[in-house]
């Protein structure tokens, strides 16, 4: 069981290393809005991974934040 855990763990961090990079090479770290929409868009897009290159374009166009009362 321990190795099956490495494993998975090893293949979860390529995953999120490759969504990174595709993240980087769509320009997100540099030129990210610090609002809502740009930021959820540059974090789906990291968690998409490898989808990136198979044609997934993440985007998040508006977020809804619940005001306080």
């Amino acid at each position: 069981m321990r190795g099956l855990g490495g494993i998975i763990t090893l293949l979860v961090v390529i995953w999120l290393v490759v969504g990174a990079i595709a993240a980087g090479q769509r320009g997100y770290f540099s030129s990210t809005n610090p609002d809502c929409a740009g930021i959820s868009t540059l974090a789906i897009t990291v968690v998409a991974g490898p989808l990136n290159y198979a044609g997934v374009n993440p985007q998040v166009d508006q977020c809804d934040i619940p005001e306080p009362s």
